[in-house]
């Protein structure tokens, strides 16, 4: 199988320091970062729908910067005035911090985890010793983390769909001549069908698939294709790990 053009389905790395910079330049292939999905926040007419009053929380759950974007925007366009008392309780530092887009950060009352997950110890104590506030937690319509950690914690909580997850059309006319399809969702394998519906059909996959997570990988089966790459494992646990062991055996076949 002839290597030369990887398509990777996320968003191109701010830094020049990625690794597929590296897998390029050591395997001799060209990367292209063209994500098959993208987020669509909800209109407000949208977001009235769930009868949810955004005045009457206390404290938000933040889980990612594009909740923090659509949570004060709905604020915004539905003259939703948010209190300098509000609380705000993040997975991470980095999404704590990003909260200075819209607030001034050292006059609010934030709290963060260390993990990315709702299971963290020192996001979910800070959580819990705030149990009597009024929690909102702003997600996407297709999110994956479990609420359980949340319902432990025996906290008044609302969960939120803020923004959806779509897919993100090839125009009419934009290349698709890859060798090699990298995915990291289960939307982005339906935005693959939903763009070329014959992908694949009657025996044909042209290219090679690889995926991250292993409802990405379900997906794929799911639908009918070849998976040639699938992360992560004990001796690949990322991508990048995945697709730089690939292309090395892959070359001596050739």
């Amino acid at each position: 199988m002839k290597i030369k053009k990887i398509l990777v389905s996320q968003p191109k790395p701010a830094s020049d320091k990625s690794p597929y910079y590296d897998i390029a330049e050591k395997h001799n292939v060209e990367i292209v970062f063209r994500p098959f999905i993208k987020v669509e926040g909800l209109s407000a007419r949208e977001f009235r729908q769930s009868k949810i009053n955004l005045a009457d929380y206390t404290a938000v759950i933040f889980t990612a910067r594009t909740a923090v974007d659509n949570f004060f925007r709905l604020c915004e366009e539905m003259r939703v005035n948010v209190p300098d008392t509000m609380r705000y309780f993040c997975t991470t530092e980095a999404i704590a911090l990003y909260l200075q887009k819209y607030i001034v950060y050292r006059k609010r009352k934030i709290s963060f985890g260390q993990t990315g997950k709702l299971t963290d110890p020192q996001f979910l104590a800070a959580v819990q010793k705030n149990h009597k506030e009024k929690f909102l937690f702003p997600v996407s319509d297709v999110h994956t983390d479990s609420l359980q950690p949340l319902i432990d914690a025996k906290i008044d909580f609302t969960p939120a769909v803020m923004y959806r997850t779509v897919s993100n059309d090839f125009e009419e006319g934009e290349p698709f001549d890859y060798d090699m399809l990298l995915f990291f969702s289960p939307a982005g394998i339906d935005s693959l069908l939903k763009n070329f519906p014959d992908f694949g059909k009657e025996g044909k996959q042209p290219v090679a698939i690889g995926t991250f997570g292993t409802a990405t990988a379900q997906a794929v089966k799911d639908a009918g294709l070849r998976l040639d790459i699938e992360a992560p494992t004990k001796q690949t646990p990322s991508m990048t790990a995945a697709l730089d062991t690939f292309l090395t055996e892959n070359s001596k076949k050739d």
